[in-house]
């Protein structure tokens, strides 16, 4: 199942591994240091992604996750050190909180290239004990790098974006894409989530390192999103169930 997965390289030691197959693009983020490794997300769990995490390094690796949703959580079963924040810990080891049946409706909602392997009948949630919880402004050292964690709830109670200052690389999960930004579901907070954007909007980014589709999002995207927020916040609609905001590059859905 390995060509479920695409490696491209972002610089010399940090990698995005792509699952271009299914529609809803997820990516997941290696990133090496002299010392240790670690590994943003782990997709959705129809490959192996171990394998190719194995492929491209012998360090040390520590899973770190963005929050804990069905598709960023597929592959955390293959690895012996994995951490979440503190708010989703039980999400991952107690309850997941959405039903079995409603993430199989969510994995095949649209068309998408299953490897031949896959069976959806066998495919389950990921549970399982974290090895840590982190919090607002946790460090990762990795030995000539370093990553920090920035607390932005909204799309989930526990969602996170990491920040690595030397680089500007913000690796942003589901809070800034181009594509439909989630604050509907009933885990979800539009209010929390506006407020999330303007704080990743204060920060120095040279490169969005997003969760999902085209890799390619241009630094601005974050204040586009913060001003759409600020436009639908106006007008009185930041509630669940206000419907989709359009802004050509990239949806609000609330």
């Amino acid at each position: 199942m390995n060509n479920w997965f695409t490696v491209e390289r972002i610089d010399m030691d940090t990698y995005v591994i792509s699952e271009y197959r299914h529609w809803e693009e997820t990516h997941c983020y290696l990133l090496c240091g002299a010392q240790r490794a670690v590994l943003i997300d782990t997709g959705l769990g129809i490959g192996k992604i171990k394998e190719v995490v194995d492929n491209l390094t012998e360090l040390p690796i520590t899973v770190i996750t963005t929050h804990v949703h069905w598709d960023h959580i597929g592959g955390h079963q293959h690895f012996s050190h994995f951490e979440v924040h503190e708010a989703e810990k039980d999400w991952l080891a107690v309850h997941f909180p959405i039903p079995l049946q409603v993430v199989k409706h969510n994995l095949t909602a649209k068309p998408c290239d299953f490897p031949p392997e896959f069976e959806l009948t066998d495919y389950q949630i990921f549970q399982g004990e974290p090895t840590a919880v982190f919090a607002d402004g946790t460090s990762f050292e990795l030995g000539g790098r370093h990553l920090t964690v920035i607390h932005t709830p909204g799309h989930s109670p526990g969602h996170c974006c990491f920040y690595e200052p030397d680089r500007r690389y913000l690796y942003s999960g589901d809070l800034i894409y181009l594509g439909c930004l989630d604050a509907f579901y009933p885990t979800t907070d539009p209010v929390q989530f506006y407020q999330s954007v303007k704080r990743v909007e204060a920060l120095t980014v040279d490169r969005v390192l997003p969760a999902h589709h085209q890799l390619a999002v241009p630094t601005d995207t974050v204040s586009k999103v913060s001003k759409a927020f600020g436009k639908i916040e106006k007008n009185g609609q930041l509630t669940q169930g206000a419907g989709l905001f359009d802004f050509g590059d990239f949806q609000i859905h609330i």
